[in-house]
Formats: structure tokens, C-alpha cells, sequence
């Protein structure tokens, strides 16, 4: 058999039943190149492995985790090592992502030619779950991002040693492993497995050549109520100590550089004095700690090194001193300053809040004001979307009801003349929306808002779902991210009136949000500008934009990774813009890295190849500018459909974006054009022909049919006369069947005209 690409050794005891679930997470996604074994430690333990598959290594009772991840690593035989906690579980998608980053660095290993410094060591995000939450993310995830697809040695990215330090969140290449066995694996048995685990995930960014990160969650860490631990002995406690000075010898040793060490320096000193501060201690133990922490400190401290500003440093230099009775003065006065300071704050808000309810709830048992209609969308960011749309119509149809905008301090600027609008949290903000007969929004108003019996909540919605959503995300906690269901269905039983633009999106939505909402099936409001926009609209864009007639315009509008910090470049525009030429203009909606101006995008703006959308404004406009879209899994996909233009689905990484936040149907399979796995393959497509022949026609018309159902210009309409109007649903514009409409003039077509 071919040797497998990565060996994940799950180790460790049976921590309150968790095994069970942890393997199971893991033979839930196993690929035939990776191989599982099971550091068994117990009888307990190797009975739950022994059910599950892999390769089980039982091990004594009281066996610890460093010597459990050691059998583990003796016995596996695959090119990379991954160490995860028996009582830790792997996300779904976990190892597909993983195994696609390792695809990447054994490539560029293979680039680089024999002898050259690879990767050691694939750092990765992970998320925590508690007994009472599950999914919540941390810091982790911005300084992966910062460090993107490169791989720099510690030196250039000394803050990865800031990383939360698990073994679990890391991968290691075994031939590093073992030969640096002795460093990374020998740590003192008179350490905590906290302390022990800690060292060996700093040690491996230390000594590694080279560090590859991967910002998608490949780990949910289960933190146990620390109620359930071992209390810690004194020894122990001066352990952490220990290992720290250990840490710094190696590096003295290795010669690693300053900033590395000064990043190190910064943890030892804060965690020494966060133990004291914060840990219940008895006094001789905290007194010796702190002693031994002193003189770590200043046995270590690096040669041109300055301390923190503020209280940090305060706390520094007492440690330095070893001024135990002044650091706990210190501590005691600053506790009581902080106390001092949050009871005034917390008054303060207490009392504003107090006003507040007081004049909500009074102003709630004033009547409604039929005539008061209050408008949201995105996050109170401002006019757009569904709201926007319905609003227009709105003022058409009805203009003795009067509207009012709900709009951020930060988009205030951003609105249109004369909007009338309230700042979340003021005086009018809760007036309006206790006295408005309808609230209207794309996504919820918030939890605090009382849903009057008489008054209507209208939900838009603000895309025909792909993804999971609502409840279905319960099985996805890398998407989910700690979202409470209960709030959410607290704040989807206040809706009256859902808006779909499909039979997809009701059935969706019914699963998604179960309530006994009336399901609109009116067509969203915000496409009827794809059937109304005429050419001297389409031309108007294109002049604003900067688009010659007879550019072709290709909008590149991808989503955003739920299991990614921010947004990663999957696709080399500098490349793809020289391919196609200049005749192709790219317009860029999203957040790329290219930042600067020797970057190829840069010099590909300045030539008018590439133009940057990604704030501009409605969206739609966009879309009608443009001859093509190419997008991966945003919803964008199923308005464009609309305007009948070719569409590309670029789907790098569809299998994982599918499995780690879940999806409603196999967009590969059904898909609105030519689908491109590669940038290979979708340069070919836009090259040629291949972008609007006759197959891409086909695929889109049957894509069309589906998801374009009740999208036919009059969307808006239908929707202001049911809810505003209290029409019949016969008194309603029917719907034009999707083979009978006639979509918004092509550029092409409008520069004809």
C-alpha cells in the first residue's frame, strides 16, 4: 500500500465520554490516503477506539498525553503528523481543507527543488465549545489571515508564537518530528498537560524551517468546566515557569532572533502575572511563583527590549523586581479602580437603559401609526436591497404612509438627500419602531424590539439560499459560530410576511425558520430593475464605470468563507486580466490582497483592466454593466440569472466550502453555466467561445427556470399592494412566465440602440 499523506493520532483518555464523538469525527471524513490510530489510554478508552477503526495502540491508565502522542507518532507511518485531544472533535470539512493545503506545500516543495527549506510545520484555525456554547472563534483567525498563502520562517511572523499553543491546531511533517524528537517530544513529567502541550506546540514554530498556515477551522476544541480538573500542585504550577526558560534556551541555542524572542519574552511575563492575578493561589505558592517568575524575567529579558505602556508595564516592572507585597497592593488598588469604574459605568447604562424602557414601553401603549412605515436593510447599513426597492414602490403606490430609514452613525453620510432616518439606539430610533404599523427588513431587527399585535413585520430576505441557513446551520459550528437558536427563533416568530423568489427559497426558508409566517412568493423586489432598466440606463453605468463601448465587462463578485478570517485571492487576477487582454475588462467586487502600488493589480488599474467595485453601489447596477459574471457560491448567481448573461462558476474548492458550511443542493451539478475547478480551466472558458456558447445557454435556461420563478419586474408591486395595500392575491399582477419576459438590454445590445 502507498504510504499514507497524513497520519492523525487522536490520544488520551476518555474525558467524560468524549472519545466516542472525537473518533467519530474523524472516520466521518477519512479519505483512503490518511490512516487513524488511537493513542488508547485506558481500558475505558480502548474499548471505544476498538469499534471505530484505525489502528488502536492501548496504553496503561495514567499514561500522559506527551507519552500518548509518542506511541502514536511510533506507530504512524504518514508523511505528516496531526496530535488531536481524545476529547477535541474535527469540524466537517476539517480534513479536506487540510489536505488541500498540504497539496499546496508538497507542490511548491516539488517547485523548489531538492535541498531548498520546506515546511515543517501547518498552523491552522480552530474554534472552541463549552458546555454551554459551542463554535465561538478567537484572535487566531486575523493573524493567520496576515500571514495569507505565504510560508515564512518565525522570523518574519514572530506573532504565530501568539497562536492559542495546541498541538491539535497544528500540523507536523513526521520526518521533522523525529528529528527533533528529543525537543519536541521529551518535555518534563512534572508539568501540567496544559504546560506540556503548550511547550511543544511553541517549540515546533521555533525550530520549524518554514511555517504554512491555513486560516479555515480544522479543529472544535471541547473546554471542560475547570471545576471537573485536576487542581494543579505547587511543583506544577512552576512548571509553566519552566517551560518557558526552557523555550528560551532552545532559542538561544538555535540563535533565533530577536523580534521571536521579544514576542516569547512578551507571553512568559503577561502569564506569569495573569496567574497571580487571576488563579486562586495559596499565598506561599503565589509568592514563590511570582519569585521564580522575577527571575525569569530578568534573566531573559532581550537586549533592547522596552516595556509595555500603561498598567502592562506597571505590572512589568514590579515583576522585575521581584516586589511581590507591591504587586498585590497594586493588584488590590487596581481591582478596586476597576470596580469603582464599572459600577459607574454599569449605573450609567443602567439608568440610560432604564430611560429607555421606560419611554419604549410607554410609547409602545400609544396606538400605531398606520401611516409609519420603518425600513432596515443589512445592518442598519443604509438604502439598498429588497427594502430599498419596496420603499421606491412604496412612495409610488402609497405616499400618505411615510417613511422612516434606519441607518448606522458610520452610512448617515452615505444616504440620499432628504432620507428621513434614526440612529440605532436614540430617542426617535425607539419611538419610530414602537409606533410603526410595518417593519420592514432584510435580515432582524433586534431582540429588544416588541412585535405589537397590530403592526406587520415584513422579512425580504436578501438572497436565494445555497448555504445552510438558520436552524439547518445547528450541524455546522464553523458556520454557525456560537449562534443562539432559541434568539433566533424568538426574533422569526415577530415575522408576518417572508419574501421568496422561488419555490426553492420557501421550502428553505420553512425548514430554515419554522413560524407561522405568511411566505410571499411575489419575486424579489430588488431584481425588477433586471426587466426595467432600459439602454440608455445600461449606457449610463457603463460611462460611470469607465467602460468603452465594446469592452466586454466580466464582474467578478465572489462570497465571502465562513471558516476563513477574511477574504483570500483564489484567483490571480494580475494573470487573468493579461490572458484575456484588452478588450476584457475586469470588475472586481471583494477584498483582495493585492495591496500597493508596485502590486500587477495595481498596474492593471492604472491601465483599466481591472476596476475595483467592491464599495460601489447597488450591486445591481453592476450586474446590468457587465456581459458576464463569474462568481464561486454567492447568491449573487440567481439574480444575475435574471439578466440571462453567461455566468461561470468558479468552484476551486466547492468540496470544502459544501461539507464545512453545509449547502442546500450540488452546485456543480446544477449549475447556471460552464463550471471552472482551476484558474487553467476557466481562462480556457473566457478565451474562447466556451463563456456563452450554446451548452452555457442551456444550463442557464434550466437554471433560470428554477430559481428565477417569481422574478419578473413587477416583484415590488405585488409585494406593496399585498402588505401596504391589503390587495387580494387576485387583485395582484400575475406572474409572466420565465419564458415569456424580456430581461434588460445587453451592453452589446444597448450600444446598438
Amino acid at each position: 500500500m502507498a504510504k499514507p499523506r497524513l497520519s492523525v493520532i487522536v490520544h488520551g483518555r476518555d474525558v467524560q465520554g468524549l472519545l466516542g464523538p472525537c473518533l467519530d469525527s474523524v472516520a466521518g471524513q477519512l479519505p483512503p490516503d490518511v490512516e487513524l490510530l488511537t493513542a488508547a489510554v485506558g481500558e475505558a478508552a480502548r474499548e471505544v477506539a476498538e469499534g471505530r477503526g484505525g489502528t488502536v495502540v492501548p496504553l496503561p491508565q495514567g499514561t500522559s498525553d506527551a507519552a500518548a502522542r509518542c506511541a502514536g507518532a511510533e506507530r504512524a507511518s504518514g508523511a505528516w503528523l496531526w496530535f488531536v485531544h481524545a476529547k477535541d472533535r474535527l469540524p466537517a470539512g476539517a480534513l479536506h481543507a487540510l489536505l488541500e493545503r498540504l497539496a499546496e506545500i508538497e507542490g511548491e516543495d516539488v517547485r523548489a527543488g531538492a535541498g531548498a527549506a520546506g515546511v515543517d510545520v501547518v498552523v491552522a484555525d480552530h474554534v472552541r465549545s463549552t458546555w454551554r456554547a459551542t463554535g465561538r472563534s478567537g484572535a487566531d483567525a486575523g493573524r493567520l489571515a496576515r500571514v495569507g498563502r505565504r510560508e515564512p520562517p518565525l522570523a518574519e511572523v514572530p506573532d504565530l508564537l501568539r497562536l492559542r499553543p495546541l498541538l491539535g491546531n497544528r500540523v507536523v511533517r513526521a520526518a521533522f518530528w523525529r528529528e527533533h524528537h528529543a525537543e519536541l517530544a521529551d518535555v518534563d513529567e512534572g508539568f501540567t498537560e496544559t504546560t506540556a502541550e503548550m511547550f511543544s506546540a511553541r517549540a515546533a514554530l521555533v525550530l520549524a524551517d518554514r511555517i504554512a498556515c491555513l486560516e479555515q477551522v480544522i479543529l472544535d476544541v471541547r473546554e471542560l468546566r475547570p471545576e471537573s480538573l485536576p487542581v494543579p500542585t505547587a511543583e506544577q504550577r512552576y512548571g509553566l515557569i519552566a517551560a518557558y526558560e526552557e523555550l528560551q534556551r532552545l532559542m538561544e541555542r538555535l540563535g533565533t532572533p530577536v523580534r521571536p524572542r521579544a514576542v516569547l519574552y512578551d507571553l512568559m511575563a503577561t502569564e506569569s502575572t495573569r496567574v497571580v492575578a487571576r488563579e486562586s493561589l495559596p499565598d506561599a505558592v503565589a509568592r514563590e511563583f511570582f519569585h521564580r517568575a522575577s527571575a525569569a524575567a530578568v534573566r531573559w529579558r532581550p537586549e533592547g527590549y522596552r516595556h509595555p505602556a500603561g498598567l502592562e508595564g506597571v505590572r512589568r516592572r514590579l515583576l522585575e523586581e521581584d516586589a511581590y507585597p507591591r504587586y498585590r497592593a497594586f493588584q488590590t488598588a487596581n481591582r478596586k479602580r476597576r470596580l469603582v469604574r464599572a459600577t459607574v459605568r454599569t449605573r450609567r447604562k443602567q439608568i440610560g437603559t432604564k430611560v429607555r424602557d421606560l419611554h419604549y414601553r410607554r410609547t409602545l401603549r400609544e396606538p400605531v401609526d398606520p401611516g409609519l412605515a420603518v425600513f432596515s436593510a443589512y445592518w442598519d447599513r443604509g438604502v439598498a436591497c429588497n427594502p430599498a426597492a419596496i420603499a421606491a414602490k412604496l412612495a409610488e403606490l402609497a405616499p400618505h404612509i411615510r417613511q422612516v430609514w434606519v441607518v448606522s452613525k458610520a452610512a448617515e453620510p452615505l444616504l440620499p438627500p432628504g432620507t428621513d432616518h434614526v440612529v440605532p439606539g436614540t430617542r426617535r430610533y425607539w419611538e419610530v419602531l414602537a409606533r410603526a404599523k410595518y417593519l420592514v427588513n432584510n435580515v432582524n431587527y433586534p431582540n429588544a424590539v416588541v412585535k405589537r399585535p397590530d403592526a406587520v413585520h415584513l422579512q425580504t430576505h436578501h438572497g436565494t439560499p445555497l448555504k445552510k441557513m438558520g436552524l439547518d446551520q445547528f450541524d455546522y459550528p464553523t458556520a454557525s459560530k456560537g449562534l443562539d437558536f432559541d434568539a433566533l427563533l424568538a426574533r422569526v416568530d415577530k415575522w408576518d410576511f417572508s419574501v421568496s423568489s422561488n419555490s426553492h427559497s420557501t421550502r428553505m426558508w420553512e425548514h430554515a425558520y419554522p413560524s407561522r409566517y405568511i411566505s410571499l412568493d411575489h419575486g424579489y423586489p430588488r431584481n425588477d430593475v433586471y426587466y426595467r432598466a432600459g439602454a440608455d440606463d445600461i449606457r449610463a453605468i457603463r460611462d460611470r464605470l469607465g467602460i468603452a463601448p465594446g469592452r466586454r465587462a466580466l464582474l467578478y463578485a465572489p462570497t465571502h468563507r465562513d471558516y476563513e478570517a477574511s477574504w483570500t485571492p483564489r484567483l490571480d487576477l494580475a494573470a487573468l486580466a493579461e490572458r484575456l487582454g484588452d478588450d476584457t475588462v475586469l470588475l472586481v467586487r471583494g477584498h483582495y490582497f493585492y495591496g500597493g502600488t508596485a502590486s500587477p493589480l495595481a498596474t492593471l488599474r492604472r491601465t483599466g483592466r481591472v476596476i475595483d467595485v467592491s464599495a460601489y453601489d447597488p450591486v445591481e447596477e453592476l450586474a446590468l454593466a457587465s456581459d458576464a459574471l463569474i462568481t464561486d457560491y454567492s447568491s449573487i448567481m440567481f439574480d444575475y440569472a435574471n439578466l440571462d448573461r453567461p455566468i461561470i462558476s468558479y468552484a476551486d474548492d466547492w468540496d470544502t466550502y459544501a461539507t464545512t458550511r453545509g449547502v442546500y443542493f450540488d452546485l456543480t451539478a446544477e449549475p447556471p453555466g460552464h463550471v471552472a475547478r482551476s484558474q487553467e480551466e476557466l481562462t480556457e472558458i473566457l478565451a474562447g467561445e466556451a463563456w456563452c456558447d450554446e451548452a452555457s445557454a442551456k444550463l442557464r435556461a434550466h437554471f433560470r427556470r428554477r430559481f428565477c420563478e417569481f422574478d419578473d419586474g413587477n416583484a415590488a408591486e405585488r409585494v406593496v399592494r399585498r402588505v401596504f395595500l391589503d390587495a387580494p392575491e387576485e387583485a395582484l399582477p400575475p406572474v409572466v412566465p420565465v419564458d415569456s419576459r424580456t430581461p434588460a438590454p445587453t451592453p452589446e445590445e444597448a450600444t446598438r440602440r
